[in-house]
């Protein structure tokens, strides 16, 4: 007796290939004029704190203004570190909004970025280290891991401020040789180095 296969209808195949593009396609929410957020997948209006919560799962999506289709997704998340730092439990100091705000307009402001951004990386790769630690460690046992894993903590706090530091110093040749490539091209030789 030979074994039948099910067929199924072409249809079936399109409909699941559909449902699995939807689950990896992006979110897109909507802004309107009354600041209203309309989640398009959800079909129904979403508050700040729910984008909140999009973030926090790494849910991908993008907010775009319901007229002009202008992407506002940078805005929002704005909004949302705004409204956390207003929250009671600020993590940027005044001081160092200061200095953030201070790089806008200067020269190093793209360098400024992206070696935030590299080290929040750095910092985001050290803590999945960390959270693979079991979950059902108490924090009696948790402060007594770490009080051992000591050296070990030193050493990677260690190893991210040299990567820190050594970031910093390739972005600041950078902006020297770009510099000296600059006024080279104006004519204008550096301070630092002789004529030929």
């Amino acid at each position: 007796m030979t074994a039948r296969r099910a067929k199924f209808p072409a249809s079936a195949f399109a409909f699941a290939s559909k449902a699995a593009a939807a689950r990896r396609a992006v979110r897109v929410i909507k802004k309107y004029p009354n600041r209203r957020l309309y989640d398009t997948q959800a079909s129904a209006y979403v508050t700040l704190a729910e984008v909140r919560r999009l973030v926090l799962e790494r849910e991908p999506f993008v907010v775009q203004d319901a007229k002009s289709g202008a992407n506002l997704t940078r805005s929002i998340l704005l909004q949302i570190i705004l409204e956390e730092e207003a929250g009671g439990a600020p993590m940027f100091s005044e001081a160092m909004l200061a200095n953030i705000i201070r790089f806008y307009g200067h020269a190093m402001q793209s360098f400024m970025g992206a070696y935030l951004e590299k080290n929040i990386q750095t910092f985001m790769e050290m803590q999945a280290k960390l959270s693979e630690q079991p979950q059902s460690v108490s924090p009696e046992m948790w402060s007594r891991f770490m009080h051992v894993q000591s050296p070990l903590m030193q050493s990677m706090m260690s190893h991210y401020l040299e990567h820190s530091k050594n970031m910093f110093l390739q972005m600041q040749a950078q902006m020297t040789r770009q510099t000296e490539q600059m006024l080279g091209a104006f004519g204008i030789q550096s301070k630092d180095r002789p004529r030929p």
